[in-house]
Formats: structure tokens, sequence, C-alpha cells
């Protein structure tokens, strides 16, 4: 099942920022709390994190590109083999 990556709330009245960066790739393993891209607005600079555990399927913006509060940023695929591929031996 695939999940989207949303923009979070930023603050009282900020409601569009710039992705400066994406810290994970397409086909990187996630889990939930992992920070995905950092953002940049007028007033604050925020990390966006994993709300699924899974392998990041698709970046729906770019580095650069403008985004606001709500738009769908990435898509997270949920599922086994997000599960094997994070992992850790014992």
């Amino acid at each position: 099942m695939s999940v989207n990556v949303i923009v979070p709330q930023l603050g009282e009245s900020v409601v569009e920022g710039t992705i400066s960066r994406w810290l994970k790739s397409v086909g990187d393993a996630v889990v939930i709390g992992d920070v995905l891209a950092e953002l940049e607005t007028d007033k604050v600079n925020i990390e966006i994190a994993a709300e699924n555990s899974g392998v990041l399927e698709s970046l729906l913006k770019q580095e650069g590109e403008t985004v606001n509060v709500g738009d769908s940023i990435a898509t997270i695929t949920e599922g086994k083999a997000a599960t094997v591929a994070t992992s850790k031996p014992v």
C-alpha cells in the first residue's frame, strides 16, 4: 500500500516553503521518524519526517520547488519488503 508524504502545518502564518534538499532517495528503506527532506520557509527551516515505514517509492516534488501546506511531496510503499530492508542482524 502506498501512502503520501504530506507537508505539515508549518506555523501560524506560514503556508508555503521550498524543498531545500532530499535526505533520502527513491528506493531507500525508511522507518517512522526518519528525516526525508529539509524545507525552508521565510520564518523557519523544518525537517519533514516519515510518518510510515516502508520504501520511498517516488519524489513528487524536487529540490528548489515551492510547496504548500497539505501538498503531497513523496510516496512511501508500506509492506513486507520494507520490513526486511530495514531490519538489522541480531
